[in-house]
């Protein structure tokens, strides 16, 4: 027996004729939802696809449904990416339109992150593409200066290196997102941004509520994580590393 499983997410790629009995033929064990993405309905069209293909072929698939959890992330810039070099100052405005981002400064979508931070805290941006040291916090506005630069996009997501965000990791979206995976026969809910093992304890009585049965997959992407992940483990079913976001 094969230890090692592969899980393959499905979107708009996947949504082409044969695409989904290519991928099981190709030794596919379960498929992730990503409801950080896209409505309901097409996440349920394609959970029924996946179930029916697979009954039809034989085979014994599962499917995730990963939960969005608080949206950290930048806003949107007005004309396309921006390029920032080391030593240029630039802000994360929580006042600022969210569309309305240039070279200077952008908007966020967490609100509460200038209450999280302070001055000398270190931001991971991109994945920890890019590095931005806090020089100051002013009202609803992050002064940063640049340690390590790049190219920035729009959307792209944000983290306090060594923790310290607030943040819950179930929003409202992430239960009501939690009872259509249920509907939609989900086998398992990756739960983003835990923080300790009472997360994972509450999600698995939201199932229960639901009337589901499905199991908890922990998503380790903050540092606070790892301080409780000896309990985490224990509370969980499966543990997935976001290994960008570390």
């Amino acid at each position: 027996m094969r230890r090692t499983k592969i899980i393959a997410t499905v979107g708009p790629a996947t949504d082409k004729p044969g695409m989904i009995e290519k991928l099981l033929r190709n030794g596919v064990d379960l498929f992730r939802i990503n409801y950080s993405h896209q409505d309901h309905a097409s996440h349920a069209q394609r959970a029924q696809q996946i179930r029916e293909i697979s009954a039809r072929m034989g085979t014994e698939v599962g499917i995730i449904a990963d939960l969005q959890g608080p949206k950290i992330r930048i806003a949107r810039f007005r004309n396309g990416a921006i390029t920032l070099q080391e030593g240029d100052s630039f802000i994360l405005d929580g006042a600022l339109a969210a569309d309305a981002g240039n070279a200077k400064h952008v908007g966020i979508t967490y609100k509460q992150l200038p209450q999280d931070v302070h001055r000398g805290d270190t931001l991971l941006l991109d994945d920890g593409r890019m590095v931005f040291e806090v020089t100051a916090v002013k009202a609803r506005q992050i002064h940063c200066r640049v340690r390590v630069g790049g190219e920035l996009a729009s959307n792209k997501g944000i983290n306090i290196l060594g923790g310290g965000l607030s943040a819950k990791s179930l929003t409202d979206k992430d239960r009501r997102d939690l009872l259509h995976g249920i509907e939609i026969g989900a086998d398992y809910f990756a739960v983003s941004f835990v923080r300790n093992a009472a997360d994972i304890k509450e999600t698995r009585k939201l199932i229960r509520q639901g009337g589901g049965k499905a199991g908890v997959i922990a998503k380790l992407e903050r540092a606070e994580a790892i301080e409780h992940a000896g309990s985490i483990i224990k509370a969980a079913d499966a543990i997935m590393i976001a290994r960008g976001d570390l």
